[in-house]
């Protein structure tokens, strides 16, 4: 009877114990939350209003039969309106703000599909509904082997995005740091008055139609990126801050989406690329184009 008292103080104590370890938790946890939120540390999803956010669409067309390229000599007018517009280009896909098309976006078909090895490269062109040119992202193979290398056959992918007349090219790169089953990530910056403005575009874990955040360096989420789950193209629903709503921005994440179409292929090209390279049945050489991307700016002119 003693050891039938004894166990039931036991149990007692410890269950006093418990509650007050759980008062003193709870305690703790309402405290916290009167304090301000250090500098950096915010919460990542904020409630904002409609208003607070700029929205676009990139719709990837099943077909190649659209009223931008059908027609006769439709391809040659399209090139007349811009030199940009080569006479491989291919529009595929379109860019939709406020209901209205207000862009297209096109690739260079026999680059990509024609062209082998080290030959074979994907460029991707941004342009206006009228056909003007706003941007464009080159796949930087020479620095994507590089990288590739260095993270001993992970593919890894850069593109140098030049925005138009800006003085500066934006830099997009897959983080060789992936595991897998692991999302991916990829960071870029943007240089306004010599300081940069730095991002991370991460993939969703549950994702199914190729859905990304972007954030900032403080890791505080200004834009979605949301792909619709059945679609035969691909489309994009995408909204972001308009506090970061810059255009260079803006030509960035709108290439990224129509760059999601080519993403598969592209990391099978640079692992054969990789794989040729390392046994010596390919010899790495880039065209002129993207060596001029490497170009020293401070060279004699």
């Amino acid at each position: 009877m003693a050891d039938g008292s004894r166990t039931i103080e036991i149990e007692a104590e410890a269950a006093g114990a418990e509650a007050a370890r759980e008062a003193k938790a709870e305690a703790f946890e309402q405290a916290a939350s009167k304090l301000p939120i250090p500098s950096g540390k915010r919460t990542q999803r904020v409630r904002r209003g409609k208003g607070d956010w700029h929205e676009f669409i990139v719709d990837v067309w099943i077909t190649n039969f659209n009223s931008v390229e059908f027609g006769i000599f439709k391809h040659s007018r399209n090139r007349a309106k811009s030199r940009q517009f080569t006479t491989d280009m291919d529009v595929f896909a379109e860019v939709i703000e406020g209901g209205q098309r207000t862009g297209l976006i096109a690739y260079r078909e026999e680059l990509w599909k024609k062209k082998e090895g080290m030959d074979r490269r994907l460029v991707l062109r941004l342009f206006g509904d009228k056909l003007n040119w706003r941007a464009t992202m080159d796949l930087m193979l020479a620095r994507s082997l590089q990288l590739t290398i260095g993270a001993r056959g992970i593919p890894v992918s850069a593109y140098s995005i030049n925005t138009g007349e800006q003085v500066h090219n934006i830099y997009l790169e897959r983080s060789a740091n992936k595991w897998p089953l692991m999302p991916e990530n990829y960071s870029f910056f943007v240089l306004d008055n010599h300081q940069p403005i730095l991002y991370r575009l991460r993939r969703d874990m549950i994702d199914l139609g190729g859905d990304f955040k972007l954030y900032d360096a403080a890791g505080n989420i200004v834009a979605f990126l949301d792909g619709k789950v059945f679609s035969l193209g691909g489309k994009w629903r995408c909204r972001i801050l308009r506090d970061h709503a810059d255009p260079r921005l803006l030509h960035v994440l709108k290439l990224f989406c129509a760059k999601e179409v080519f993403a598969r292929d592209v990391r099978n090209h640079l692992k054969a690329l990789w794989r040729g390279v390392r046994s010596g049945r390919i010899i790495p050489k880039i065209d002129r184009q993207e060596a001029d991307l490497y170009m020293n700016p401070r060279r004699m002119r």
